[in-house]
């Protein structure tokens, strides 16, 4: 039997090769690492999480929980190994990223029909069926060559944030508490501060040196919102971060029984509870001016960064008339993309773009027919979006009950509405899983 080819070992890859594997056929899947690695790599393992460990809400009534609902009942590699590595975080799905890595890679490389090549592409792979997944970081001679293809590509900057030891912090300033008591006591440290603590820190902040970015202006770069930079976002005035991640609804500190004026969480990124990440602490100060800036903040005066924060580039393509909504080029068959390259934007929305891809990828030498959902489901919404945006601003896009179709008749209840929206989905999904079962 002829294999599909995978390109690219992230989260869209592996799902892509996963899931064609799954299908009974085989997968060359080529991944550059541990030969060369992006600037934001650090690991050799394949589904490294480069910039958060959070995964997003877990609640079906959640965007984000119908997404990995959704994938869940595709049989998603991911979605498994995350279940079976998550680490207390309130609402939210988060894992252990090392483990998360550890345990994708081990269930790729053991897969009896997926061979792993270890080695740069940097040309489109020839074939009748190839899945490009090589992410926002493509190295530039394949990026070279698929803009090429489509005729251009698009960039922004994206950033992660830095990552301390618990055994660092002073927990005499610091207690653990989720907003309004929501999960576990240990999922999220809260550093308070008082109105006098957070000017100070808002000034040195909106002041601190920047690491230089290549052909950008490092004081107003364009970056996707949903990743900017702590320093830009402050930009926007002395109460942006109140009202943002650092705002205290929902907390109270036990040694005042108040509410704090402000307070930065740390959420927790290790089964063992020995680091945490500062949330919504993307940055791209340079790394004397993080340790500066950042040990301003109560409890992290003497904070051990065992990751500073950094800023990379991320491109996607000109998806819409570019792609269909099976990922695959409309004008030339047997090739598709999957990821964040896609113009999809988030964890599980690159991996379960890969999804898509894989199987299509799959069908096609089954001789099956694509498979293209419908939009009332996320997963269809999405590849609906990078398919078919109309915008002439194409920008990335995360799950969002804003992509479905509304349902009918209207549920003020935004929770309810919320709920409903993704019931129908799922049961949406169902059916259509059940109907390919009996093919």
């Amino acid at each position: 039997m002829k294999e599909v080819t995978v390109v690219g070992a992230g989260l869209a890859g592996c799902e892509a090769a996963w899931q064609a594997a799954q299908m009974g056929v085989p997968v060359r899947l080529v991944e550059m690492k541990p030969k060369k690695r992006s600037a934001a790599h650090q690991s050799p393992l394949f589904a490294e999480l480069i910039c958060s460990n959070s995964l997003k809400a877990a609640r079906l009534e959640s965007a984000a929980g119908m997404l990995k609902e959704e994938m869940r009942r595709f049989g998603s590699l991911l979605m498994a190994c995350a279940d079976q590595c998550a680490v207390p975080a309130g609402g939210a799905l988060a894992v252990d990223r090392v483990q998360f890595a550890q345990m994708a890679t081990e269930k790729i490389r053991s897969h009896p029909r997926i061979t792993v090549v270890e080695e740069e592409v940097l040309t489109i792979p020839q074939g009748e069926a190839v899945v490009i997944a090589t992410g926002p970081l493509t190295a530039d001679a394949l990026a070279k060559d698929i803009f090429q293809l489509c005729g251009g590509g698009l960039s922004f900057f994206d950033a992660a944030a830095p990552i301390v030891t618990a055994e660092s912090l002073d927990f005499s300033r610091v207690f653990a508490a989720s907003r309004y008591d929501k999960g576990e006591d240990d999922a999220y440290l809260n550093c308070p501060m008082n109105k006098e603590e957070y000017e100070s820190f808002y000034e040195a902040l909106v002041t601190a040196e920047r690491a230089p970015i290549h052909d950008f202006d490092v004081q107003n770069p364009k970056v996707y919102e949903g990743c900017m930079p702590v320093e830009v976002m402050a930009q926007r005035g002395k109460d942006t971060l109140r009202f943002g991640p650092l705002k205290p609804v929902g907390l109270r500190d036990p040694r005042t029984g108040h509410r704090p004026w402000a307070v930065v969480q740390l959420r927790r990124e290790d089964a063992e509870g020995t680091l945490y990440n500062l949330v919504g602490f993307q940055t791209n100060l340079k790394f004397g001016e993080q340790k500066r800036v950042f040990g301003m903040i109560p409890g992290l005066e003497n904070a051990e960064i065992v990751r500073y924060g950094v800023m990379h580039r991320n491109t996607f393509l000109k998806s819409p008339g570019f792609l269909g909504a099976d990922y695959g080029v409309l004008r030339r068959p047997g090739l598709y993309f999957a990821g964040q390259i896609t113009g999809v934007e988030g964890y599980m929305e690159s991996a379960s773009s890969g999804i898509l891809a894989g199987r299509n990828a799959a069908a096609r030498l089954l001789g099956k027919a694509p498979l293209v959902l419908p939009r009332e489901t996320m997963m269809g919404a999405l590849a609906d979006y990078v398919a078919n945006s109309p915008s002439k601003d194409f920008q990335p896009m995360g799950a969002n009950f804003g992509v479905l179709p509304p349902i009918e008749p209207h549920i003020r209840d935004k929770r309810a509405r919320y709920a409903a929206l993704s019931q129908r989905g799922l049961n949406l999904l169902s059916d259509i899983l059940d109907t390919e079962e009996k093919r």
